[in-house]
């Protein structure tokens, strides 16, 4: 198992101190199934200090210019940089994802503080025509006090694009992290200060969702609130936020297709379509888990895909395999039963890759797979696993793989594999979906490209200039000169 450093990870960090609170929460470690540490367990009374120590210090920060919050933000990117060992090994052993994605999450929660850091004095108003003897302007203000509970999958990418863009736009922050996976949060955050940012400018309340998620969303004093999760726990947060007319970005869950026609390059294509499904151990909202393969070429695929998913191996993080563990004991017990009760309807597992005789038998693993035959309605094509989990369709015409792509309540990516210009383009605008990738999938990663969904998959929009300007809001000032 990864040793990981000293810190104060059983504390919170309200108002530029490190705070205990009267009890903690094991964090344990998905790859072996076993504690690695304690972090603090928040209530409502540090909540609402951090939020007080939020609103306290947003006069300060305002204060400074737009290209000072970006100096820093630069400067706290390269800090990321040169603690990226150090900050990778933290989110492999809390999370269980390979070492290899583990250090790209924190590339590229450095590059969300670069990319805002470079966007931070470029963010402006605009002029308006208007009737004669007036000039009309519009100017973008930080909301204020923003407030963002950030998931277990991916903590230091979604620390990264949330807070970046918060703090350049000029809002303070206060950060709850998910409870079963947040040491790389609090490494940032303390990070953070020693990087010279201002005593309650980013406050970090580690805890339960239900009793920290809950008060922090349910706060009077928030003036914005970001969240990444499940579309059930969306909904509570969404009605908690709506007592005091707070604004609400959701990112939530996703079923995307990959659509694969058989005028495409099938080599890239299966590439994109076993990693689209097997990073993070498929626990990514923008998944590609659906595979909607063309008749014509579906059995020569479907044949290549098995070869690939036979091969793919799992074992605890630092081994750096294909796949590593499921977050926690409940998502793989849950993973395990929906899978068991579709083999029992006539589903059939096309293929499924091997655990390594080394992977611990308390890691809470779940082989990657492929599953086909899959009856016309089934909850498989319909609802989110959160695992490495592949469910296969075939259609005979565009027509058809459009209807059995938009046949879910989710809407967050798609992937369009073709090489016919026209059908590109129909597709990219008729799908019902956040983002569109067509011959690619992901982007990688995408820090310039606006993310979010429709329906299920949430509202509003992350990364890039749309994410930044999502944190502000819009002020008009109409001046009449005669």
């Amino acid at each position: 198992m990864l040793s990981l450093p000293d810190m104060p990870t059983e504390k919170a960090l309200i108002g530029g101190e490190w705070v205990a609170t009267r009890s903690t929460l094991t964090v344990e470690a998905p790859s072996y199934g076993e504690p690695i540490g304690q972090i603090a367990r928040c209530g409502a009374g540090e909540v609402d200090a951090a939020v007080r120590a939020a609103s306290g210090a947003l006069t300060g920060w305002l204060t400074w210019t737009a290209r000072s919050r970006g100096q820093w933000l630069l400067d706290f990117a390269q800090e990321i940089e040169r603690n990226e060992e150090q900050l990778s090994a933290l989110e492999c052993a809390d999370t269980g994802k390979p070492m290899s994605q583990a250090r790209g999450d924190i590339k590229a929660c450095a590059r969300y503080f670069r990319f805002y850091a470079g966007a931070a004095d470029k963010l402006h108003g605009e002029t308006i025509p208007f009737e004669s003897g007036f000039s009309v302007m519009t100017l973008r203000e930080p909301f204020g006090v923003c407030a963002q509970i950030i998931p277990w999958n991916y903590p230091a990418q979604i620390f990264g694009r949330c807070v970046a863009a918060s703090l350049a736009a000029g809002n303070t922050v206060v950060v709850k992290p998910a409870e079963d996976a947040c040491l790389s949060v609090l490494r940032l955050a303390e990070l953070a200060m020693e990087c010279g940012l201002p005593a309650g400018v980013l406050n970090v309340v580690p805890g339960l969702g239900r009793e920290a998620g809950a008060a922090l969303a349910a706060h009077p004093r928030i003036d914005h609130l970001s969240f990444t999760g499940s579309p059930e726990t969306g909904t509570l947060v969404t009605q908690a936020a709506a007592r005091h007319h707070v604004p609400v970005t959701l990112e939530l869950g996703g079923k995307s297709p990959q659509i694969v026609f058989a005028d495409t390059d099938i080599e890239a294509a299966l590439e994109a379509v076993v990693r689209g499904i097997v990073q993070n151990a498929g626990q990514t909202c923008s998944a590609g888990s659906r595979l909607l393969i063309d008749d014509a070429v579906a059995d020569q695929f479907l044949d290549r895909l098995a070869e690939r998913f036979f091969a793919l191996r799992c074992d605890v993080g630092e081994a750096d395999a294909d796949c590593g563990p499921l977050i926690n004991a409940r998502q793989k017990s849950v993973l395990e039963s929906r899978l068991e009760a579709a083999l029992s309807s006539g589903v059939r597992v096309l293929a499924k890759g091997r655990l390594a005789d080394t992977a611990p038998g308390a890691g809470h693993f779940v082989e990657p797979q492929v599953l086909v035959d899959i009856p016309e309605g089934h909850e498989l094509l319909r609802e989110e696993l959160f695992g490495p989990v592949l469910v296969v369709q075939r259609f005979r015409s565009e027509d058809e793989a459009l209807a059995l792509a938009n046949e879910t309540d989710f809407g967050l990516c798609a992937g369009v594999w073709t090489t016919d210009g026209g059908r590109q383009w129909r597709l990219a605008r008729q799908l019902r979906c956040g983002q569109v990738f067509i011959n690619n999938y992901g982007a990688g990663g995408g820090i310039e490209l606006p993310f979010g969904g429709v329906g299920r998959s949430g509202h509003g929009r992350e990364k890039g200039f749309e994410g930044l300007r999502s944190f502000t809001r819009i002020k008009t000032v109409a001046v009449r000169h005669g």
